[in-house]
């Protein structure tokens, strides 16, 4: 009896887990299929990579679909914290070795596991105690988890986006998520919104908020390929399209061309950014549902 009323109690936590997974994994998709963007993989070109496509993100995200189920099952579990933080962070660092063999070695997802690791954890844990999926909600929930120690993990990892926060002294992923994502329910959020709001389709929507985020973040991912000059010049060129009116008119259309250009002769690529416009489009999901799809 008390194995069927276990397995009674645990197969919802496990299909809400699993719609939370599919959750990121369209976002995910959505943010690499988002075309055309600036130094970015999309369904165009490689943008600046050289290491990697639009196919090989596809099937790095949804091999990454389990760990971000996992993370979520944990998050409906557990009332400890500090004992979820452990949990998780164990779960990311498996993720991160999924990700690396299903890709043969190439980085397509390490910034994505950690921001939409929180992110799906803390959606599922607030769901768990009946509390709102409001995005700022969510957002303070990861937040919080972020700010606790990962006791287990490595002091330096070597990657790129730590020892660019290093020489530039800038927060990078960490700091995002640390402060509660705030380009993610401020920037990106705002902007998809009100693009919308004013007839922009879906497409022109994505961008804007891409752009919105570029302007305003100090991305490692640019500070390690191309340092503070790139970096100065991508946000003043992404905050051009959006004085123009955005990527769907005449001016920001051309506009958003020379930012491209610019991205692509100083071989940047925003993959900050992009990490941070997937967390943007999953809050987004949580609380429009399937009412917003691809235009």
């Amino acid at each position: 009896m008390t194995t069927m009323m276990t397995m009674t109690i645990a197969m919802p936590v496990r299909e809400r887990s699993a719609a939370l997974a599919r959750q990121v994994l369209q976002a995910l998709l959505d943010e690499v299929t988002l075309t055309p963007k600036p130094g970015l993989v999309d369904l165009r070109s490689r943008g600046a990579h050289t290491d990697l496509n639009w196919a090989l993100m596809c099937h790095s995200a949804c091999a990454l679909r389990p760990v971000f189920a996992a993370m979520a099952q944990a998050g409906w579990e557990s009332n400890d914290d500090d004992g979820l933080r452990q949990r998780i962070g164990a779960i990311g660092r498996d993720g991160e070795a999924l990700m690396l063999a299903a890709t043969d070695g190439v980085n397509t997802h390490r910034g994505a596991i950690w921001a939409l690791g929180l992110l799906v954890t803390a959606a599922a844990q607030l769901s768990a105690r009946g509390a709102s999926l409001a995005p700022r909600a969510v957002a303070a929930r990861a937040g919080a988890l972020a700010r606790l120690q990962d006791r287990s993990a490595p002091g330096e990892t070597g990657n790129k986006g730590e020892l660019a926060c290093r020489q530039y002294q800038v927060g990078g992923a960490r700091g995002q998520a640390r402060a509660g994502f705030p380009l993610v329910t401020g920037a990106g959020l705002r902007q998809l919104r009100a693009s919308r709001s004013r007839g922009d389709n879906e497409t022109t929507a994505r961008l804007n908020a891409l752009l919105a985020i570029i302007s305003q973040l100090d991305d490692t991912c640019v500070l390690s390929r191309g340092g503070e000059t790139a970096l100065l010049e991508l946000q003043a060129g992404a905050a051009q399209v959006l004085a123009a009116g955005g990527a769907a008119t005449a001016a920001g259309s051309q506009a958003l061309l020379a930012l491209e250009a610019c991205a692509l002769a100083r071989g940047v690529s925003p993959g900050g950014a992009a990490d941070l416009l997937a967390a943007t489009l999953f809050l987004d999901r949580l609380t429009e549902g399937e009412a917003h799809g691809n235009a």
